[in-house]
């Protein structure tokens, strides 16, 4: 198993406390230490900046995100942001479970793209827990799936952490991406063949 560093903009850090849910690792030392370092100053991740359209949707309450991982059966449900930050802990947990599933490697994934996930949950009106395809995706699976077909880019956001190949149930793949298309939150990719759409917290685009 490996742990990247941390790229994203809104948690420089992860939480050196072991998980209790989705069977999350610990850190290597030097990445315990740094996270220790970080939770003496602050016990929540900094927020990073809100798109209007987030803020219009899901307001200054609780966001709450349930994610069922496909390739490996494991299931999160919680409140990720409270109070205007981000809880450090949770999101290290959904690190985990949007794992590279094929290398066991991990990342910390950009918070904003669970704010694009549950802004676009609660448009559409459901309650259903994100199924997601792919969160995470190590640059070497990122090159073999590349290779194998041309609608992979190979400098996809998925690598850095800002993406997810995602389905919800009861949900068209279509209506999905409307919604998601309309709201300007991110990239937006749909796959109806397959039956998911790309969701992303880059710039705003469509394909």
């Amino acid at each position: 198993m490996r742990v990247f560093a941390a790229c994203c903009p809104a948690c420089r850090e992860v939480a050196a406390r072991p998980a209790t849910r989705c069977d999350a690792p610990r850190l290597p030392r030097r990445g315990m230490l740094a996270g220790a370092l970080a939770l003496a100053a602050a016990p929540f991740a900094p927020a990073a900046a809100t798109p209007a359209a987030v803020a219009e949707v899901l307001g200054s309450g609780p966001r709450r995100i349930a994610i069922r991982r496909v390739q490996t059966g494991e299931s999160l449900s919680g409140i990720y942001w409270r109070d205007g930050r981000y809880d450090r802990e949770l999101l290290r947990q959904l690190d985990w479970l949007m794992r590279d599933p094929s290398l066991g490697e991990a990342t910390p994934m950009d918070p904003r793209l669970f704010d694009v996930m549950a802004t676009v949950q609660k448009v559409l009106g459901s309650e259903e827990a994100w199924h997601v395809i792919s969160g995470y995706r190590a640059p070497e699976t990122n090159a073999l799936r590349a290779r194998q077909s041309r609608r992979v880019s190979r400098v996809s956001l998925h690598m850095s952490g800002m993406a997810a190949d995602v389905m919800l149930p009861g949900q068209s793949s279509l209506g999905i991406a409307r919604i998601a298309a309309e709201l300007q939150l991110g990239g937006v990719g749909l796959y109806r063949r397959d039956g998911f759409i790309h969701l992303d917290c880059g710039p705003a685009r469509r394909w």
